[in-house]
């Protein structure tokens, strides 16, 4: 009997006929669609900005005006300042302070990265260093001044005001704090938007959507405050500031995921990409401080959420909270601006559709 007429039967769909010889460029529009292969090209343009970005922040850190300042009588100072503004490249912004304990106070706000106490008595001075602040910004500060002693025949001693935290040998573990707070909020998004379609259907669901970023970004910022304090002891007594810091990035990052979603679609995971991961990131200020970075980053570090979070974090850990409420609040600017332009788009392009 004929397998088409075995009862309980089915046959597979017949494929579509085709001409007995196809060209290959026939061939390749069956195999691949417009729209994939612009996806493949934006994929690899990605990668490349992601090698492009991450290597020319990283391949050649070079000190460009890092604040430091100088303490030695009226007659020494002036002349150490001009020498250290005036060195090739301009590696420091050197300030005259009037003695050691300004010096250390500038310090421990985080407004200088080291401090150059002059012993007129002797040939040996020291330098202040803050290494909470980073260990790349200290190791510059270092190299920058055992340079200039000893083109005047003098010796260096080195005090660490700030010291890292004992888990955080490299001061760096804000900026990780950053990078994981920032993949949980686009993550999120992006999870949502393949569950039910980069664009909300409606424009309520749009709502329920933004509305959901609340809580998960409170129940993942509290997660990584313990994971990075009580549990591995790498940032500890700040449990409180890690918790606000990290809840308000993941916050900016699903917002900011959504509205990019809303306007550019399937696209908008990409353009959250270029932002947090492949600008963000190496601009952060984290493996290298700004004064360490090229122009672009550096340009660019402060104002992305990436850096902003970083330096909440730098200065509630190490630094007294100096400068803390400044960066969280662009933080939140970008979560504002995320929600609001979501809730924009969605509207208008919910409107076109009806």
């Amino acid at each position: 009997m004929p397998a088409s007429s075995v009862p309980g039967r089915h046959e597979a769909p017949a494929e579509p006929s085709r001409p007995a010889t196809e060209t290959f460029t026939e061939e390749l529009r069956d195999a691949f669609a417009p729209r994939t292969l612009l996806l493949v090209v934006g994929v690899a343009l990605l990668c490349l900005g992601f090698v492009l970005s991450y290597v020319g922040a990283f391949h050649d850190p070079t000190p460009h005006r890092i604040p430091v300042a100088v303490v030695a009588p009226a007659q020494v100072s002036g002349q150490l300042v001009a020498a250290l503004d005036d060195a090739d490249g301009e590696p420091v912004a050197a300030t005259a302070v009037a003695d050691e304990a300004a010096a250390r106070r500038l310090l421990e706000r985080g407004e200088v990265a080291g401090a150059l106490v002059v012993d007129v008595a002797g040939t040996q001075d020291t330098l202040l260093v803050a290494s909470g602040g980073g260990v790349s910004m200290t190791t510059a500060v270092q190299r920058i001044f055992t340079e200039a002693e000893a083109t005047r025949q003098r010796s260096l001693v080195v005090d660490d005001v700030v010291p890292h935290q004992p888990g955080d040998p490299q001061g760096t573990s804000g900026f990780y704090v950053v990078v994981g707070a920032v993949l949980a909020g686009y993550l999120l998004a992006a999870v949502l938007g393949m569950a039910k379609g980069a664009r909300p259907a409606t424009f309520r669901r749009a709502l329920w959507r933004l509305g959901a970023t609340v809580p998960y970004s409170l129940a993942v910022g509290l997660g990584i405050a313990l994971v990075t304090g009580p549990l591995l002891g790498a940032i500890t007594g700040h449990v409180g500031a890690v918790f606000v810091i990290a809840t308000l990035l993941v916050l900016s990052a699903a917002t900011v995921t959504m509205s990019f979603q809303v306007l550019f679609g399937v696209f908008g995971i990409a353009a959250t990409i270029l932002v947090f991961v492949v600008v963000g990131n190496p601009s952060a200020g984290g493996a290298y401080r700004y004064e360490l970075l090229p122009p672009f980053w550096r340009a660019v570090g402060p104002w992305l959420p990436n850096g902003a979070g970083v330096d909440a974090l730098r200065s509630a850990v190490y630094f007294g909270g100096t400068g803390t409420a400044a960066a969280l609040w662009i933080v939140v600017a970008w979560a504002v601006a995320g929600a609001a332009l979501t809730v924009l788009a969605a509207r208008i392009v919910h409107r076109r559709a009806a």
